[in-house]
């Protein structure tokens, strides 16, 4: 699983010029199950994505469709992590990992 933060390095105009691209972005990966949840940082200096990808290159190669990626509008930190402990209804997103908590 990935946590991926998004970091805006452009102003806010610019974002919300490209949010609706980006949003259609989201719901690609929501269909097909990639994403688990996204939103904006508070404060609104970017965004968080938790993706259910099976490596950092899927992580990678999804990125780079994301609108804000490719008009230089933000830059992104993956972090990889495996979750040990989750509340129950949870474990729809986990693959063949127990939860050991």
């Amino acid at each position: 699983m990935f946590l991926t933060m998004v970091n805006y390095i452009q102003p806010l105009e610019v974002v919300e010029h490209y949010l609706e691209e980006h949003i259609q972005f989201l719901d690609k990966y929501y269909d097909l199950n990639k994403f688990i949840f996204s939103g904006r940082r508070n404060p609104r200096v970017g965004g968080i994505i938790l993706m259910n990808a099976v490596s950092e290159q899927e992580v990678e190669t999804i990125i780079a469709e994301d609108p804000f990626y490719i008009h230089n509008i933000a830059r992104y930190e993956i972090i990889e992590f495996t979750p040990t402990k989750y509340a129950d209804p949870f474990q729809i997103f986990i693959n063949d990992t127990p939860n050991i908590g």
